[in-house]
């Protein structure tokens, strides 16, 4: 049912734990399957010298969460924000249907820590950005003092 490559980053996860020096923090929830991401990245020079997670689900969203960081990990924001689930589970040597949703999660993942990235430093998020869903009441609106 999984792949090598997905039971290797469920048993053996890449990135994991909290980042104490993160400039960037995203968080990413699935209420119909329960899943729950954060990711932490360390941003200097518009790279991604350091990125970590903590995923609260099932092994495939461990796994994505693994893989994605892996993926993202010494790029530049500009080519974290060309992450795509569908790369995501391409490198992990696809995922069962009922699993594809767990890339998915990872993706949105990775974007809503970019996303906070560029809310911290006041930058104009690109318009790959703009889709990012928001509810108005996260910790980066209520930090930056614009809930909406």
């Amino acid at each position: 049912m999984y792949s090598d490559k997905v039971m290797d980053h469920f048993s053996n996860p890449r990135n994991v734990g909290e980042l104490p020096d993160a400039n960037a923090i995203g968080q990413v929830g699935n209420p119909v399957c329960g899943d729950i991401m954060k990711i932490y990245m360390k941003i200097e020079n518009g790279i991604i010298e350091k990125v970590s997670f903590k995923t609260f689900g099932c092994g495939a969203a461990i796994a994505t969460s693994s893989m994605a960081t892996e993926l993202v990990k010494g790029k530049s924001v500009e080519e974290a924000l060309k992450l795509t689930n569908k790369a995501v589970a391409e490198a992990l040597d696809g995922l069962p249907p009922q699993k594809l949703h767990c890339s998915v999660l990872a993706e949105e993942g990775i974007r809503a820590c970019l996303s906070d990235y560029y809310s911290r430093n006041g930058i104009e998020p690109p318009p790959e950005l703009k889709d990012v869903d928001c509810t108005g009441h996260c910790e980066t609106c209520a930090r930056n003092g614009t809930e909406h």
